[in-house]
């Protein structure tokens, strides 16, 4: 059963940036896809970015276009969120997931992280 750990989340004001991370430990880990989702009390979790393991293709939500980017290091198992020009509205849990394969969901995720964008 693979494990994702999730880091890099915090308090920073409107317009900086951070960099999330989330680290897959599974001795031979492999995956379709890896993807970030974000959270926020009494809402579904919703879409954020997420990248094919192998091709490096990316996609986005409308919503952080021009201001996230996804990739990812294979040689360390590690697929990275970098969110520049933050908002608080971006303020949310923020969880890592794996898609096994195409025809399935998103089944894994980690523990999440908490990202907090203050006015």
């Amino acid at each position: 059963q693979v494990q994702l750990v999730e880091s890099g989340g915090g308090l920073v004001q409107a317009g900086g940036s951070l960099r999330l991370s989330c680290a897959a430990s599974e001795r031979t880990f492999s995956a379709y896809s890896m993807g970030w989702y974000r959270q926020t009390p009494g809402k579904e979790r919703e879409f954020v970015a997420s990248i094919i393991w192998s091709a490096g293709s990316t996609f986005y939500a409308d919503s952080v276009k021009g201001r996230f980017t996804i990739s990812r290091d294979i040689a360390k198992n590690t697929v990275y969120l970098q969110m520049n020009s933050l908002k608080p509205e971006d303020t949310a849990i923020y969880y890592c997931g794996r898609q096994i394969s195409s025809w399935t969901r998103f089944d894994d995720w980690g523990q999440g992280t908490q990202v907090t964008v203050s006015p």
